[in-house]
């Protein structure tokens, strides 16, 4: 059966994504994977935020998922989750001192390592949370696209009253590559484009992440706790035996 064309098109173009993260962010997604791998190895938790609606979805994507590392936090604020109400979620994540709060609440610290995912780089919620991680010591690795911040206008209703942008204000930034405005397809007729990328760019680096963060313990002979669907066959046994070394750790579990 051929192809339909306008599939195969979009597809091109998340391949072309893909393919540009691989060939210029395995370098970055490496060295974040060696700090994550060394909390792992201390037995300390990698918390993970995506202050902004789909970019809530990138905590959940590495969060209690088969094949997931068991020491991954996500940090799922009510604010910004689009289930509170999308156009809430826009204005808490536009809203400074936001992330501030998010990150106390948590009481992160020198021993804590937070990886921070928006595709945009910019908003007051995400800049507020790197800023008050790197206040309290924190570890930071930070996922956004540099092209999407640095050709968003200063003045931009979405951007914190600093103006900083999130690649600026971490210890390993990934360039997640998404382009200005994230949607890619131009359609005859319609004057928007249609079908975004960032929610595959951010999984495809978060899971690289954690791939190899897996590789880097797993050559220092640690036994690294992973998830197992609990619908395969065994899934609950093989989570069971971890189950309580996280039960009240990760608040989210």
């Amino acid at each position: 059966m051929t192809p339909d064309p306008t599939f195969a098109a979009y597809l091109g173009r998340v391949d072309d994504l893909l393919g540009r993260i691989l060939r210029e962010e395995s370098t970055a997604i490496r060295r974040a994977a060696d700090l994550l791998a060394a909390q792992v190895a201390a037995d300390r938790l990698v918390h993970v935020y995506g202050p902004g609606g789909h970019s809530n979805l990138a905590a959940q994507e590495v969060f209690f998922r088969a094949g997931g590392l068991m020491h991954v936090a996500a940090i799922l604020d009510e604010g910004t989750l689009l289930s509170s109400g999308a156009l809430r979620s826009m204005a808490m994540e536009r809203t400074p001192g936001y992330g501030r709060v998010v990150i106390e609440d948590r009481g992160l610290g020198p021993d804590d390592l937070l990886v921070l995912v928006n595709a945009y780089g910019i908003n007051a919620a995400l800049i507020d949370a790197a800023l008050t991680a790197r206040e309290r010591g924190v570890t930071l690795v930070g996922i956004s696209s540099r092209r999407h911040a640095e050709e968003t206008a200063p003045d931009h209703p979405a951007r914190h009253p600093s103006r900083a942008n999130l690649h600026d204000l971490v210890d390993v930034a990934i360039d997640c590559k998404v382009p200005v405005g994230d949607a890619v397809m131009e359609v005859p007729g319609v004057a928007e484009r249609i079908a975004a990328v960032s929610t595959f760019a951010n999984a495809y680096v978060l899971n690289c992440l954690v791939l190899a963060t897996v590789e880097a313990l797993a050559a220092r002979g640690v036994d690294v706790p992973v998830w197992r669907s609990g619908n395969a066959p065994g899934g609950d046994e093989a989570n069971a035996r971890f189950l309580e070394r996280f039960r009240g750790r990760v608040r989210s579990l």
